[in-house]
């Protein structure tokens, strides 16, 4: 056995970048073996000519993910407050029609994404996902550059209770998002219901309001501009705000190597979760855009509470009081559960970067239960930057935050979507076909490329609103835009720094990947769930 863990080629040299698997994954404890590297207590004794290591996380961490966990996870991710304080901003900007059609748009890039996502991890399981598969399919300084664009892009509410569940055993932070998903999609499956009733005229006293608001108002809200052009910006301004809300999709791999059969798990969890997204943010869309009409004055309210929620306007006019504070107890709940999964993201990356020896190998350090404690302490300090919100501009600092996390989340796509096309480039470049990959699809190649043309395309047309004519504003073009410029230095410095290049078609290992994942086969069948559990269980199963 090699002393020498596989990983990618010197970035200093110009040998054949080596199996991003490999012998490693499966040499790494006693289900498949014994490991003969590095000790625990020398984590960062690794080979310096390796970039990607996966002994070390396959010995440290442990797989206490199901995938019953990593569907919820993508569905707690991306329902937050995005969907329960932000559907009234989108459809009084663009209109019922134009906020359908903008979040019907950027579901179909969630769609192109979570596909990718799930091709590519089902074939690399590694922990970091996507930002180390940037190492192994396009270029060593493109992986540092997303790999701390997403570590710095993290901010956090609930400080001590998501520094318990970071540093918890995996499990543990598997059932608290599964619980929290639950909560989430029953007051969503809630309110869809209850809009609908109010729409209907269900409510004793409260008369019906149909489709009238589609009418006036209008389907459409002109934005900046007058006519068809202005209804188009209008349109194209909700972009951003969707991108928010869906979020969290592309994280439920992050922790690949913590995850129990990942190579059936990631995909079943990619498959299921796209779709019950974009499923509930348009139904959520067309009731919010039944119920209340583009021009309410309640939709300005400034709180950044429930009270700006479209549902909670509907339902206090429909003279139900409760609603307010149902909404607000899952809205907390959502950024909590929004908190464990940035915690959850940004570790397993910044442990994945010290894995390349991109960040100090200090965070290579983990509990005897696998958890990376030092990646959880550096991101505590940085938690406190939520503080910045306790002021009367609360929901100014949201949008923000909007901004700047819709430019990130943009930018992982982007390398979702890069790493896919390369990957499939590669493959057929080495004579290798589409059915030789654990899961796949005839038309992932077409649906990748445009859904990177997109997020690109909203990447930089995101703070459009600041070149028109009197509306520039240096904090929101700031917002908008400070993560290009980021990500772009970090890509240059590296690449210039270690001199890497862009891996070529013929040279990545896609051979050795493939003959280490035709090694592994799927240990634990799948768990059918309980005769009672039956009747929910359609969610993740």
């Amino acid at each position: 056995m090699s002393h020498s863990p596989p990983g990618f080629a010197d970035p200093k040299s110009s040998s054949t970048v080596r199996s991003v698997v490999a012998t490693s994954a499966y040499s790494r404890s006693p289900e498949y073996g014994t490991f003969d590297g590095p000790g625990r207590d020398d984590p960062g004794s690794l080979d310096a000519n390796n970039d990607l290591v996966t002994v070390v996380e396959g010995r440290d961490l442990k797989r206490g993910l199901a995938q019953r966990h990593l569907s919820m996870l993508g569905i707690a991710g991306a329902i937050g407050t995005g969907l329960f304080l932000g559907l009234g901003s989108a459809v009084q900007t663009a209109g019922p029609l134009g906020a359908l059609l903008g979040y019907f748009t950027v579901g179909l890039v969630v769609c192109a994404v979570q596909f990718a996502l799930g091709e590519v991890s089902a074939l690399l399981p590694v922990t970091g996902s996507f930002v180390r598969h940037t190492e192994f399919l396009v270029d060593p300084a493109l992986g540092f550059a997303i790999g701390w664009n997403l570590v710095y892009g993290n901010i956090f509410i609930f400080i001590v209770l998501t520094v318990v569940i970071g540093v918890a055993f995996i499990r543990v932070y598997g059932e608290v998002e599964f619980v929290f998903a639950i909560l989430k999609i029953l007051l969503v499956v809630f309110l869809i219901i209850l809009g609908l009733i109010i729409d209907l005229g269900g409510i004793p006293g409260t008369p019906a309001i149909g489709g009238r608001f589609w009418r006036d108002p209008g389907p459409f809200v002109e934005h900046i501009a007058v006519g068809h052009f202005g209804e188009f910006l209008g349109f194209w301004s909700v972009m951003t705000g969707a991108v928010f809300s869906f979020a969290g999709v592309e994280s439920l791999a992050m922790a690949a190597a913590e995850t129990r059969n990942p190579r059936r798990a990631i995909p079943a969890a990619c498959k299921r979760v796209f779709l019950r997204i974009v499923i509930f943010y348009v139904l959520a869309i067309i009731i919010v855009g039944l119920l209340v009409a583009s021009n309410d004055d309640r939709l300005n309210d400034s709180s950044g509470s429930a009270a700006q929620s479209p549902f909670v306007i509907a339902a206090s006019a429909a003279g139900i009081p409760a609603i307010p504070s149902v909404v607000n107890a899952i809205v907390i709940t959502s950024a909590w559960s929004s908190s464990n999964q940035s915690l959850l993201a940004g570790t397993r990356v910044l442990y994945g970067l010290a894995l390349k020896k991109q960040a100090p190998k200090v965070f290579l350090r983990t509990t005897s239960w696998g958890v990376p404690y030092l990646c959880v302490l550096f991101f505590t300090p940085f938690m406190f930057l939520s503080f910045l919100t306790l002021s009367n501009a609360a929901l100014t600092v949201f949008w923000w935050f909007v901004d700047l996390t819709a430019a990130g989340v943009l930018v992982s796509w982007s390398a979702i979507l890069l790493n896919h096309i390369r990957l499939k480039l590669a493959m057929k470049r080495q004579g290798i076909p589409n059915e030789s990959l654990p899961w796949h699809n005839s038309w992932t190649l077409y649906s990748s490329y445009a859904g990177l043309s997109m997020s690109l395309l909203i990447l930089l047309t995101g703070g459009y609103e600041v070149f028109t004519r009197g509306n520039w504003d240096a904090q929101s073009f700031v917002s908008s835009y400070l993560d290009i410029p980021l990500v772009l230095s970090a890509y240059l410095i590296w690449k210039l720094w270690k001199k890497t290049k862009i891996v070529s078609l013929s040279d990545i290992p896609l051979k050795e990947a493939f003959k280490q994942a035709e090694q592994v086969s799927d240990d634990e069948p799948p768990v059918k769930s309980g005769t009672w559990l039956r009747l929910v269980s359609w969610i993740w199963d």
